[in-house]
Parts: C-alpha cells; structure tokens; sequence
C-alpha cells in the first residue's frame, strides 16, 4: 500500500513513516524544509517532496493519508485527498491505531518522556524482549534512528500531550514521568493539563499499570482527583529509593532528573518480571540520546585558523524546568569549568507564559547567550510577537546578577563564541528549534 506523510519531517511523523517503510510499504512525504531527517528517509526508500505543499505532490495510487497535527485544513495535499475519497488520518491517530495491535508501554510527562523512552526500550532489549519502538528521538542503539521494528508483542511509544494527542492512544502501561504548565498555546492552564492526564490514565484496561513519579506535586494533585478504577494498579518511583544512588553512580550521562527517568524504566522492568541485573546493566551502558545531554569533546576553530579542543554538550531543553535541571547536570558532571549556556528560545506563546520562570532558569549557568526566539508555524497568536521577545528576556535574566549577551542572529553566535570561549570552557548549547546547527558550525564556519 502506499501512504502519503504530510509533514514526513517531523520528529514524530518520521518515526512512523520508517516503521511502515520496514512493514514493505511504499511511502512519500512532504515537508516544507529539507533536513537530515527528510534526507535519511530518502536514502531508506521515501519519495520526499520539500517546499510550500502542493497537491500535485499526492498522486492518485495513494492509499493512506496521514498528516502532522500542524497541518492545517487548507493545505493542498489534504483537500486533494478528502476530494478524492483517501482515508485521512492524523499522526496521533494513526499510532493510536497501532497501539492497539500491541502490548503498548506509553511513556507521557511534560519532560524526560524521550530519556525515559529510550531507557525502558533498552532494558527490554537486554532482556530479548524485542520491541518495537517509537521515540521522539534519534538513538545511537537504533543506527540513530527514532523507529525500531521488533519481532515480539511489546511497542513503547513517547506519548506527547500536545493538543491531547495521547488521547488516540490505548496502552496496557502508562508511565508519567511529571506534569508541568507547558503547551499553554492549546491548555487553559495547569488544571486543564491535569484533567488531561487523568482522561488518559482512564485509558488503562482493568489490569492495566500505573507508573508515576511520586515526588511531582502535580501528579499527587491527578491522583488524588481520580476515581478508585482509574487508579487500581499504581507503581511509585521516586528519588528517596534506594536504588537511586545506585543509579547515579552508574549512568553516564548526569542529573537528578535522569536518575528519576531510570527509576521510571526499572519500574516498568520490574513489571515485567525483567531482573534488575539486566535492567542495570542496560541503564549503564545507556549513552544517551540525540540532543538529550549529548556530550561532543571536538576542536573548536579559532578565527586565527588556530583550534584547541572544547567540550560542547547538545540538549533539546526548551522549558524552564529542562533548562534547571540540564544546567545542574552540566554542573554537577564539569564541577570546576565555567559553564556557557547558548539558548534559543522555543515559540513565542511559551515565553510570553512562562517568562518568569525563564528569566530565573540560568541563575546556576556562569555566562549565557541568548538569540530570536524561533517561531512555531501554526501555533503562535497573531498579536505574541508585540509582547514578548528574547531581548527582554535577556534584560530580565541580566536583572538578577547574570552576564547576557544578546546575539540577534543566531548565525553570529560560532564567531562570538570563538573570541570568548576558553578551552576549559564547557559550551551547553539548548533550544528545540534551530539552535543545534551551532554545534556543527562551531567546528565548521557556516
């Protein structure tokens, strides 16, 4: 059969492109900009598609349609499709109808959903549990691809709260790694977020297992509003246990918050009856994922032609909570460098919301640069942009003790760098937009 991605890009869209790609199907995609991601499904088979959407792009032996959430009604591709009578379907609807084919294990929460995925997918793995995987990321295990197709029962998927897309999705375990005020663009607020948690935690079937974080006040606030069938059979973890110094001495990449994610895994393990010498050994062997604390030891070029090697770490925090926590990591694992935080701010709706918490997220970083704020197509309100920007965030940050530096353009930052950075130096480089092109860029002049 052959299925038609709209918006094949996509972190999340791309995953289920390469598991359909595995399953013999023909597949095409579009995307308004090419990328490594569009290149490498491609090179695996893809006809991919890159510009403004076009409807000569779904051509007629096109069986399937299944489209990003930001694809809007309008776009070419889909009035073509609804036009010629093709089954339509949205990304989370698409996997949701997977998830019922499977023993699916659904890793939600504001952050550490990816990690926590990666970890768990892993653990099974170690144990020849074979799964089939689907993540919000690229891992190094799975020939750094963000799909892995498995023989067995057993499919863990990262389940994003966006828009309530885990609301299409039928699992048989649930692990909530937090709640958190994000996504206001399409939440009313954190008890809005709340209630849709508890909507899909009722998602559970009779037997079904709850695994949550029991030190996030947010989730005692969901499990105390649920009704007793909802909540049969919860699983606690927390960093009070035992096994979390374990954990934080065996896991390479550093943070509380990673350990609280390898706690999530071991319980999801244990409720497999998985023996936790398999489950700890496959945790130390975890090397991280993709922009998730990636640790890069490279040259760094020098504007004289000089280099002289630098330590840079990639990671895909984008919200207040994730920038706190990545920082002290960095902290706690390079203890006497000086810390550079590179930070493009994600959406201008979240910055508006939680400006705030952003301006004290740096209070632990030793110097921090800040770029534009990267624009979300689809999901900012006309009138944001007059009343928020990075700018000002940059003064607020700088209004409690801390050296900003404002570089508007973020393609200015490698030469800024160059002049400033010293080799102990280490460079932690954050944001979900653009901003991971500056890693390359601090090697390679653009």
């Amino acid at each position: 059969m052959k299925i038609h991605f709209i918006g094949i890009g996509g972190i999340g869209v791309s995953a289920l492109a390469r598991y359909y790609l595995a399953k013999g199907h023909q597949i095409s995609g579009s995307d308004l900009a090419a990328s490594k991601i569009t290149q490498d499904l491609e090179k695996s088979g893809a006809k991919i598609f890159i510009g403004p959407h076009k409807a000569k792009w779904l051509t007629y032996d096109v069986k399937q349609v299944i489209h990003s959430v930001a694809a809007k009604k309008d776009n070419p591709e889909i009035k073509k499709a609804k036009r010629l009578g093709i089954k339509i379907q949205t990304y989370p609807e698409a996997l949701g109808k997977l998830t019922k084919k499977y023993f699916t294990i659904a890793i939600c929460g504001a952050h550490g959903k990816g990690t926590t995925t990666a970890m768990t997918s892993l653990i099974l793995i170690k144990a020849g549990l074979d799964p089939t995987v689907i993540i919000g990321t690229n891992l190094k295990e799975f020939g750094n691809s963000n799909c892995r197709i498995g023989k067995s029962k057993y499919f863990v998927i990262e389940a994003d709260e966006y828009r309530e897309a885990f609301l299409n999705y039928w699992p048989k375990i649930i692990v909530l790694t937090n709640i958190d005020k994000e996504h206001l663009d399409c939440f009313k607020n954190l008890n809005h977020i709340i209630q849709t948690f508890k909507k899909f935690i009722a998602h559970l079937p009779e037997d079904g297992i709850l695994i949550v974080n029991k030190d996030n006040k947010n989730i005692k606030k969901l499990l105390d509003a649920s009704s007793p069938k909802t909540v049969k059979n919860v699983i606690y973890f927390s960093l009070k246990q035992k096994e979390a110094e374990k954990l934080k001495k065996i896991l390479k990449i550093p943070g509380e918050h990673n350990v609280s994610n390898a706690l999530a895994a071991l319980k999801v393990a244990r409720s497999l009856k998985i023996p936790d010498k398999v489950s700890f050994k496959a945790l130390s062997e975890y090397r991280g994922a993709w922009r998730r604390f990636e640790t890069i030891d490279t040259n760094l070029r020098r504007s004289e032609g000089k280099s002289e090697q630098i330590t840079i770490i990639s990671d895909y925090a984008h919200h207040p909570t994730e920038i706190k926590a990545t920082i002290a990591g960095a902290k706690e694992k390079f203890k006497r460098r000086k810390l550079w935080v590179i930070f493009q701010p994600h959406q201008y709706q979240r910055t508006y919301h939680l400006f705030h918490e952003f301006s004290k997220a740096f209070d632990k970083a030793d110097e921090i640069i800040l770029t534009d704020i990267y624009s979300v197509a689809g999901r900012e309100k006309k009138d944001i942009k007059k009343k928020v920007s990075a700018e000002k965030l940059a003064k607020a940050i700088q209004e409690r003790g801390k050296t900003v530096h404002f570089v508007k353009n973020f393609k200015k930052i490698p030469e800024f760098v160059r002049k400033r950075v010293n080799s102990k130096d280490v460079i932690l480089i954050m944001g979900a937009g653009t901003i991971y092109k500056i890693v390359e860029n601090l090697v390679d002049p653009f």
